[in-house]
């Protein structure tokens, strides 16, 4: 962040820090490269940061879009990752970026275009340069847009076309693509039709007008695709996203606002039966932190997607709800940390014993109001008290391994994700299947529904162990990198520990207990450098794609776009 200071400070209006705080940091290191200038006839003016280029009002640049067919006619797209700066989480052409004021990508086109695509399909999406240097790219022409992200973020360029047919082996970089497919020409049409399960999909801009202008007036003959290079610049205008989401993950937040109420309504009614002051104010404590309350609305997001939803729901959420609430309760008394949601954690506004106490009693209120529930049916009941009992001891032998954890010489990946598996995603998997059983649906949705909130969980928890040191203490709500200075056994650490790595910094402050920022930021630097942040996101990005794989079961509907959006959200939440 400092180097990308310093090379803006020209921009006097433009709070760097501020802009790029919470992105990740792989993106906000490629702010520093620099793009081509170009006037309205693509000629080259000179360049500028990319962040420059992006930023405010933006610069016009120079870009290029590769469209991949491999020899059966298959076009590969893909979703860029939630990591990225501009239009994260939207579907797009094969590879799209920007050649650089650099020896070779500065040459005019299509010279430049080449060099570039080829340094970034390998970047992206792993195919060697050994392999796309022997490729044919086609020329086939380029076109001017604009169109506006959000307030801070725009894109303006003249986007040049490449398209080329080849056999390709890809190996996607988590930290810029989700998702691949290969769509076959009826897949393609659909895609831009938004018919079928691509309603609602959000569809870059430029790949709409790539194939609008470039592909359509010809698909799916692709040799006349690559023959018909177009003179003229194409002038596209300003344009818009418009999906009927059009920022990715606004359906899913417009069902967490609504639902929200109503939960947190039953939640803190449900509370109030509590008729001691103190005890009260200890248990109400942690829900004046807000917090987005996925635990409690799952189960309602689930019973619309695979069945009937009703008023139940609400109360089964509540429950678990509260439940967690009560984990989180103990949890920070096992881990002393001081700070839950921005505020004072429960043993520190009241004491150990109060904080007890309340957890204690939190728990029997969960149960309790599901068994009085009249919008429960009895031949469920059982079933759900059960299933949520199940996971309460799941997540008490995941807590507790946690605990020993601490005090193993060794701790292995394998355990780790166990561990896990239980202390975290026996929750979402339980909010999954509850909901799933109270919406009436078929035995085999039910468990689908389950594997997806497994996987769902997993993905949590590994990035909230890397939010953990990414973050900050005001942000997060809890001590930002504490998981480091307690000895914590994350994934990141547990990968650090078997490099073989010197990494004298973080050695030096893992489980010290305190150290001061200085110490802790150059102990975080190293975990980045090892290699072993970016381990653990890959593996979240891998439980990632198999939540989604269970969610592509499913009819398409409304519903299940926003439990797809839910997916998508937990690669950049704070929880």
């Amino acid at each position: 962040m400092r180097a990308v200071s310093r090379l803006f400070d020209s921009m006097d209006d433009t709070d760097l820090t501020e802009v790029l705080q919470g992105h990740d940091q792989d993106q906000t290191g490629m702010m520093e490269e620099r793009c081509i200038l170009v006037d309205a006839e693509d000629r080259r003016t000179g360049s500028l940061s990319k962040i420059e280029c992006h930023l405010g009002q933006g610069h016009r640049h120079r870009a290029f879009s590769v469209v991949l067919f491999d020899l059966q006619g298959r076009l590969l797209i893909q979703r860029r990752a939630s990591e990225k700066i501009t239009f994260p989480g939207v579907w797009a052409n094969t590879c799209c970026s920007h050649p650089l004021d650099i020896p070779g990508e500065n040459a005019d086109p299509p010279g430049g275009l080449v060099a570039a695509a080829c340094r970034k399909l390998e970047q992206e999406l792993g195919i060697p340069k050994t392999v796309t240097s022997r490729w044919k790219f086609n020329h086939i022409g380029s076109f001017e847009y604009r169109c506006r992200w959000n307030q801070s973020w725009v894109e303006h360029e003249i986007d040049h076309v490449l398209i080329v047919q080849a056999e390709a082996e890809i190996h996607p970089n988590p930290n810029e693509i989700s998702e691949t497919r290969w769509l076959d020409p009826e897949d393609m049409g659909e895609m831009m039709n938004g018919a079928g399960h691509w309603g609602g999909t959000v569809i870059a801009p430029w790949f709409k007008m790539i194939w609008e202008h470039f592909l359509s007036p010809q698909y799916p003959d692709i040799d006349s695709i690559a023959k018909s290079a177009r003179e003229e610049i194409v002038r596209c205008g300003e344009l818009t996203i418009d999906s009927p989401s059009a920022i990715p993950g606004q359906s899913f937040l417009d069902a967490l606002g609504f639902h929200r109420k109503r939960v947190e309504g039953i939640i803190m009614d449900s509370l109030g039966k509590m008729q001691q002051e103190r005890l009260h104010g200890a248990m109400t404590h942690l829900f004046a932190g807000g917090g987005k309350r996925l635990r409690a609305i799952i189960p309602r997001l689930v019973g619309e997607a695979v069945g009937e939803a009703h008023d139940g729901h609400y109360t089964l959420g509540a429950s678990i709800e509260i439940i967690h609430n009560f984990t989180l309760v103990h949890d920070d008394i096992i881990d002393q940390d001081p700070i839950r949601r921005g505020l004072d954690a429960v043993h520190v506004a009241y004491d150990d014993a109060t904080a007890i106490n309340a957890g204690d009693a939190m728990l029997a209120v969960g149960f309790e109001i599901l068994a009085e529930s009249p919008e429960i049916d009895a031949d469920k009941l059982a079933f759900l008290v059960s299933t949520i009992g199940e996971m309460v001891r799941k997540v008490a032998e995941g807590q507790q391994d946690d605990i020993e954890f601490e005090q193993r010489n060794t701790v292995t990946e394998e355990d780790y994700i166990a561990m896990i598996t239980g202390k975290t995603s026996a929750m979402f998997e339980t909010c999954a299947r509850t909901g799933a059983i109270l919406a009436g649906a078929s035995d085999e949705i039910v468990d689908n529904m389950a594997i997806w909130g497994l996987n769902l969980g997993l993905c949590f928890q590994l990035m909230d162990d890397l939010i953990d040191i990414t973050g900050d203490t005001e942000t997060l709500g809890k001590p930002a990198g504490s998981d480091v200075v307690q000895g914590k056994r994350t994934l990141i650490a547990i990968h650090a520990l078997a490099s073989g790595l010197d990494l004298p910094n973080f050695r030096q402050v893992y489980g010290a207990g305190n150290c001061s920022d200085d110490d802790l930021a150059a102990a975080i630097r190293e975990l980045q450098e090892s290699g072993s942040t970016a381990y653990a996101r890959d593996r979240a990005m891998h439980h990632h794609s198999l939540a989604h794989r269970s969610l592509e079961l499913l009819d398409d509907n409304p519903a299940v776009q926003v439990l797809k959006e839910l997916t998508d959200f937990q690669l950049i939440r704070i929880n």
